[in-house]
């Protein structure tokens, strides 16, 4: 007898043969055995999962000798012509070269003829889809209501080009890649059938890269088979499909996230150098960041996927950065991933993922701006990753305040108005100034700062000097900007109107803000002239600190 290649002498010939299909396999079990079988069935699914196998049996469980049965003998006539491929009654038809109307057209006249031997006249069509419209449209109304001895399936790997018309004539089931895991076993069951020698890590190698295809698993084994004999390690997998192995992956994203770029480039270079295929090196790059991603989400996932030996470097990385990175460096791979397609030059283009997604690792990312700008505004420092510390205060002449009176005052709380509100004449001022009184320090700090802060100037628009004594200036504001009188009385701005006031009162000042029930009756603030926006907004003492923080510049003010 000739030589048979694993993927057929090891086809599924029963329902329980079937690997990893089970939400199928146990629903036409049930419809045989209380005799609900449909005219038509569609299995659906990426190539080497067992669609065309799952239809084989159907046609044994219906011809069987002693069916229809879930579990036929396998040894009657009928069952094994069926599995010999030469059954009068059991049609097989490759859809991609029978798919002209004049050849449906001839399977529509013989569907009214009796099957010769068996209880069914069953046709199975592969690859369905390649049909014509034209054919489709011709099977119809034979599909609708076929005779009573008549069973049609099909099965397709790609269902969105079955016309709907069809799929709704048809029960659907959808089979789905196979687990890693279940492959592994399969083949080692294979091998111990065939008395091969395969090691754990050599099934897991091909079970991963079959990519959830048996068929394909099994064609790998027949490769290894050739090229090794009857022992197989992992090293044997890795060398004869070009995989890169799980650790050197892992190494590789280690490398990324330490920001390592000429050990990351060296990294890229000797697997390219060693012969693994980088397309594939690249997508287990993405599935390890994806597991990371999981990881963080849930701990104690991915327990049967991840090697112990691995788990505990994945838990490390897994803690070593954000999951807002994590997506970035997805998104960013995967790029990568569509142009490697067609690249001639691999390596040129993993190599220039790797350098990109080392630069956006050291960059910050909108979530770090704005905690950054968060910190500023309260007064606290930067963040850990910005690139040079928060700038000093500007310099100043003016004498420095005392301990207590450098102490930054906390954040005003808004109150009630008083019983009576004060008079807007200040009373006479306790600090004697050349040639200023009180107001006359307010309104000279007012104009300093309508030149050299216009953003402070214009908050300020509406407020009321109240006085000024041992060195502390009451203003107040309307209690309709509450907002203002915070962003007043605390952090840069208040240190900027302190400044100012202190620079034409001789000595240092420190503001208090209260807040009035309707606007205080004073002289109002001079308004400043009109100004470019940008420039309004780059005088914000926050605004500065925040340019200078992220080396940044504003484009526009909306």
């Amino acid at each position: 007898m000739s030589y048979q290649v694993f993927a057929r002498k090891y086809r599924p010939q029963t329902f329980d043969d079937v690997v990893g299909q089970d939400h199928v396999t146990r629903t036409l079990r049930n419809a045989i055995e209380r005799n609900r079988i449909a005219h038509a069935y569609l299995f659906v699914g990426p190539r080497g999962t067992g669609k065309t196998s799952t239809a084989r049996i159907i046609a044994k469980a219906l011809n069987c000798a002693s069916g229809p049965t879930p579990t036929p003998c396998g040894t009657c006539p009928n069952c094994e012509q069926i599995t010999q491929g030469r059954s009068l009654d059991v049609l097989e038809i490759d859809g991609a070269s029978n798919n002209s109307v004049e050849q449906v057209r001839e399977l529509r006249d013989n569907v009214r003829l009796a099957p010769a031997v068996s209880r069914f006249k069953i046709y199975i069509i592969d690859e369905v889809h390649m049909l014509t419209s034209a054919a489709f449209n011709a099977l119809l109304k034979t599909l609708e209501e076929p005779p009573e001895h008549v069973k049609f399936l099909f099965a397709t790997t790609e269902v969105q080009k079955v016309l709907p018309t069809i799929l709704s004539r048809c029960q659907r089931f959808d089979l789905r890649r196979i687990p890693a895991g279940l492959i592994a076993k399969h083949l080692q069951f294979i091998a111990g059938q065939e008395g091969i020698d395969l090691s754990p890590g050599a099934a897991d190698a091909v079970a991963k890269g079959a990519e959830g295809g048996l068929r394909d698993a099994e064609s790998m084994l027949d490769q290894l088979v050739a090229f090794c004999g009857d022992r197989i390690t992992e090293d044997d997998v890795l060398t004869v499909f070009g995989f890169s192995s799980p650790r050197a992956v892992a190494d590789l994203c280690a490398l990324l996230l330490s920001r390592d770029t000429p050990a990351a480039l060296a990294a890229v270079r000797a697997e390219a150098e060693s012969g693994r295929d980088l397309p594939r090196l690249l997508a287990d790059l993405l599935t390890h960041l994806r597991n990371l991603l999981v990881l963080q989400a849930d701990p104690t996932a991915l327990r049967d996927e991840i090697p112990p030996d691995l788990r505990g470097a994945l838990e490390a990385q897994a803690a070593q950065i954000g999951a807002e990175r994590l997506l970035e460096l997805i998104d960013l791979f995967a790029a990568a991933e569509g142009r490697m397609k067609w690249a001639p030059n691999k390596a040129m283009h993993l190599e220039i993922a790797t350098i990109k997604a080392i630069q956006a690792l050291g960059q910050a990312t909108l979530t770090d701006v704005i905690d950054a700008l968060t910190a500023l505004r309260g007064g606290s420092a930067p963040a850990p990753f910005a690139p040079t510390p928060a700038p000093a205060p500007r310099p100043s002449t003016i004498p420095r305040p005392s301990p207590s009176a450098q102490t930054p005052a906390p954040a005003p709380t808004p109150v009630a108005p008083p019983p009576a509100p004060p008079s807007v004449t200040p009373a006479a001022p306790d600090i004697p100034v050349a040639e200023l009184d009180p107001i006359g320090v307010w309104k000279a700090a007012l104009s300093d700062l309508r030149e050299g802060n216009r953003f402070l100037h214009s908050q300020l628009q509406g407020a009321a000097f109240r006085s000024l004594r041992d060195g502390v200036c009451r203003i107040a504001l309307p209690a309709s900007k509450t907002l203002e009188a915070e962003a007043i009385g605390r952090g840069a701005r208040k240190q900027a109107l302190e400044e100012a006031l202190s620079k034409r009162a001789g000595e240092p000042v420190r503001i208090e803000i209260e807040l009035a029930a309707e606007s205080p009756e004073t002289e109002p603030v001079p308004e400043a002239p009109p100004a470019d926006p940008v420039e309004h907004f780059k005088n914000d003492p926050l605004i500065r600190q925040a340019l200078e923080l992220f080396k940044a510049e504003i484009k526009s003010v909306q």
